[in-house]
């Protein structure tokens, strides 16, 4: 080898070793060093949360002002959302009822195990029985 080279890959090597060592043994962290402090405090993020939604609610109700609509108030807002969130609880329900017979049921099992079997065979992982996928599937959900 080119003694040239030599110096310079141990040259290089004791660079890298001696920032390894500065970073991991210097008293003060990196943020202290260069006095980085956070722009905002936790408090003051929740506050601007708040205000947002006072201002987005305020913006509604000058609309529904200008409709001759009634106000909303926060609690009517939330009541609204939770009502949308149990209307398409109970959509999902319903469809997930009416379109899934025991046969498709157990046909989409079969493609989503046999599916999952064959990236598990790429790996090199066992294959997973109908039963261990199924208990996969429940604890996923739960």
């Amino acid at each position: 080898m080119d003694p040239l080279v030599l110096i310079m890959l141990i040259v290089v090597g004791g660079l890298l070793l001696w920032v390894l060592f500065l970073g991991l043994y210097h008293p003060r962290s990196g943020a202290d060093v260069l006095d980085w402090r956070p722009t905002r405090s936790p408090e003051l993020e929740a506050q601007n949360e708040i205000d947002d939604l006072d201002q987005m609610l305020e913006a509604t109700n000058e609309r529904r002002r200008r409709r001759g609509d009634a106000e909303l108030t926060e609690e009517a807002l939330e009541a609204r959302v939770l009502e949308d969130r149990r209307e398409q609880h109970a959509r999902r329900e319903a469809y997930l009822a009416d379109s899934e017979t025991p046969e498709q049921a157990r046909a989409d099992l079969e493609q989503m195990l046999a599916r999952v079997n064959e990236g598990r065979r790429r790996r090199g992982e066992p294959e997973l029985t109908a039963e261990q996928y199924r208990a996969r599937i429940e604890s996923e959900r739960a």
